[in-house]
This record gives C-alpha cells, sequence and structure tokens, in this order.
C-alpha cells in the first residue's frame, strides 16, 4: 500500500525522532504530528534536576534548536488525540477534527499517576511536563516543605534538587528501599545512605493515608500514624503508558500497545517509547522501557518500520539503558536484569560509592550498573548485545 499520508500521534522524543527518521529515509508524502502540549518536543530528563533547579530555562530543552519547520509536518500542537479506528484508518481529535493516515506512528508516552483519593488542594504536584515542573519551580521557590511521595528514580531526583536548594524534605515511599525496582535492595539500600547524608528525612516503609489542608497543602498523614507538615506534595508513584484513547481501537492493549518484535502493532501502525510493549529478542520476552535511550532508538526504528515491508522487517533488540543524577552521584545501567538476579561488583567498592556491578540469572548477563564509573560500563553493554554468558561476563571484568 502506498503511504501517501502518515500520522504521528505524540510530540514526544520517539515522535520527533520517528518524523526525522521518516524524512532522512526519503519519504516525501504528508506527516501530520498531533502533539497534546503546546510545546515543541523537548528533553524531559533535565525536568526533574536543572530545570527544576532553575539553573536551566525552558529554551535550553528544545530537542531541535532551529525548530522543525525543515521537517515540513503539518504540526497541530494543544491537540489530543482521543479515539483510533484501525479499520477505516482514521485518528480523532479532542477539536472535533479527523485524521485519515495510510500509516501511524502512536508515540503518546505514559502519563503520571495519581495518588487515590487525594483532595484537590494547591500544593500538590505531579512532575512529567514543562508545565509541571515550571509550576514545581514556582512552589520550591517560595521556600516550601517539600513532601515526595514515592522514591523513584523521578522522586528521588525531585527530593534532590529540593535539597540543593536548601529545602526541608522528606521522602515517603513504602518500599523498603528507594529505586529498588532499578537498582534493587542492596543498591537501592546505598542511594537511601546518600540522600540521608544530604539531609532527606526518609520514611521508607509506610504510605500516605491522607492528604490535609483548607484551601491548600497542610500536612501528610502516613499509613504509621504519623503525620508530616508539608507545604508542598510532589507525587512520583510511576507512570501508565497514555492508551485510554486507544480502547476499542482495535489495537491489542496491555500495559501499553502491545507490538510485534518489529515495533508493528496492526497493519500500518507502529508504536515507540513509553506507550510501546514489544517482544525483545535479545532477551526473549515482552518489555515496556520508559527511559530516554529507548525512546530514541525506538522512535527511529517504528519510523523504518512503517516504511519497510512485511519481507524486510528488521526486529527491534536493544540493549535497555537508563541514567540517574543526584546530587554528587551519576548512576547508569544497561541492561534487563530482575530484581532476583544475582549481583556481583567487579570493580571499586560501595563503601567508596564508586563501582561497578553486574547481574546475572540462568547463567546469563543480565544487567551492568556504574555508580560514578560511566566508562566503565561501555565494555559491558557490548557484552550484553551478544547475548554473553555470566562466567564470560565474569572474566572481562578480570582482564
Amino acid at each position: 500500500m502506498t503511504l501517501d499520508t502518515i500520522a504521528v500521534v505524540g510530540a514526544s522524543l520517539a515522535g520527533l525522532r520517528g518524523v526525522e527518521t521518516l524524512r532522512r529515509s526519503g519519504y516525501a508524502g504528508r506527516i501530520i504530528w498531533i502533539g497534546a502540549e503546546p510545546h515543541l518536543p523537548y528533553d524531559r530528563p533535565p525536568l526533574s534536576k536543572e530545570l527544576l533547579r532553575g539553573s536551566w530555562e525552558p529554551e535550553r530543552i528544545a530537542l531541535r534548536k532551529d525548530g522543525v519547520a525543515a521537517l515540513e509536518a503539518d504540526l497541530r500542537l494543544g491537540v489530543r488525540a482521543v479515539a483510533l479506528d484501525v479499520g477505516e484508518r482514521r485518528v480523532s481529535l479532542d477539536d472535533g477534527t479527523l485524521v485519515a493516515y495510510d500509516g501511524l506512528l502512536i508515540a503518546t508516552g505514559a502519563l503520571p499517576r495519581t495518588l487515590p483519593g487525594a483532595p484537590k488542594l494547591e500544593g500538590i504536584h505531579l512532575l512529567r511536563s514543562l508545565d509541571d515542573a515550571l509550576a514545581l519551580r514556582r512552589a520550591f521557590a517560595a521556600g516550601a516543605r517539600v513532601c515526595v511521595v514515592g522514591a523513584g528514580f523521578i522522586g528521588a531526583e525531585v527530593a534532590a534538587s529540593a535539597r540543593s536548594l536548601g529545602l526541608d524534605v522528606t521522602l515517603v515511599e513504602p518500599l523498603e528501599a528507594p529505586c529498588v525496582r532499578g537498582l534493587g535492595v542492596r543498591l537501592g539500600g546505598l542511594l537511601a545512605e546518600v540522600h540521608r547524608d544530604h539531609g532527606v528525612d526518609l520514611r521508607l516503609g509506610t504510605g500516605v493515608d491522607a492528604i490535609e489542608g483548607e484551601r491548600r497543602v497542610e500536612r501528610v498523614r502516613l499509613s504509621d500514624g504519623t503525620a508530616l507538615a508539608a507545604d508542598v506534595v510532589v507525587v512520583g508513584i510511576g507512570v501508565a503508558p497514555a492508551t485510554d484513547w486507544l480502547r476499542g481501537s482495535g489495537l491489542e492493549l496491555d500495559n501499553g500497545v502491545v507490538c510485534d518484535a518489529s515495533c508493528l502493532a496492526a497493519p500500518g501502525v507502529v508504536a515507540a517509547g513509553d506507550v510501546a510493549r514489544w517482544t525483545n529478542p535479545l532477551f526473549g520476552r515482552q518489555m515496556r522501557v520508559e527511559h530516554w535511550s529507548n525512546a530514541v532508538e525506538q522512535g527511529v526504528h517504528a519510523a523504518r518500520r512503517l516504511l519497510a515491508g512485511d519481507a524486510e522487517a528488521q526486529p527491534f533488540a536493544p540493549v535497555p539503558s537508563f541514567w540517574s543524577d543526584q546530587y554528587d552521584c551519576r548512576i547508569q545501567s544497561a541492561g534487563a536484569a530482575g530484581p532476583d538476579d544475582e549481583l556481583r561488583i567487579v570493580a571499586g567498592s560501595l563503601e567508596g560509592r564508586r563501582f561497578v556491578a553486574l547481574l546475572g540469572s540462568g547463567g546469563r548477563l543480565t544487567g551492568a550498573l556504574a555508580w560514578n564509573r560511566a566508562r566503565d560500563l561501555i565494555p559491558y553493554r557490548k557484552l550484553l548485545a551478544r547475548g554473553a554468558s555470566w562466567d564470560e561476563a565474569l572474566a572481562a571484568s578480570r582482564s
């Protein structure tokens, strides 16, 4: 089928890389590019760090400093996709218009989860968008007492940024350590020590029963019975793929848009970024990855898949990776390790907070993590990319 019109839903990093790839691949047809936010695509990692702290301004996080005019796309910002009909190849927008397409790239990302039962009080913040970050920055500028609910990477980074501004910070997490899902209990415990060393009041193993106040936040009541005085509450309890608009579309939805190994969700439909769940043949399982590098790589791959015929389709088999900057710590990880995988420190030490750790399961290297040793991660990424064994990885660490 000729792709006269390609629709890209999501003015995100994955959506941008998809549009760029279509043009670089020689696609000369019409591109209709739809974005729910009013802003041109921007970089999200600085939202919880440099932008939140005020050391960067919004123009610095623009993903294309010269704008997007050269991509010759029909860009529609501030318009949300509300429905998809796969059979009719049509996207419905919230302004009442319909967009017909021959090919579709879904890159709508994810939305932050809200705290169940939270009241509508001033001072409760989520952090996902540029506007969210600027609103939170204004709240921080007032010298607020901050309670961060959820010690995943976003919550931990927000807590670190708030402490760097001299604010009183309490970090509440129902699990036994920060970032357990990404780091495991042992390394999460080390991160807890780092936050305590910087003056964060960590409340682990407890949740939030209520957020209280008259017109704005005054206190947070925890499930252990204690009450915390607070002016600002930041809810960082994870995200959910933005798929509500796809219900009834004909696509399979299960913790994201379910795709095959090539990122194809249906004939003429691909997905990329936080919203996509696909079978990664390198690790032999389905995954949905919420990190920056995956959005870049998958946006490129999905666009190429849209242009390729079925006979030329290639699987998307990356080594997932992420990083997190908190205080003077840069944590970088690669692979797809599970929480029960064996962990071995192969360089440096936890005590010195500068080390490389390997993770493995079933005789295979499944992940590698560098804490303030970024360059040392490179050879292990290569081993992960070729499915190296655990013994091979340990031998490489000794060479």
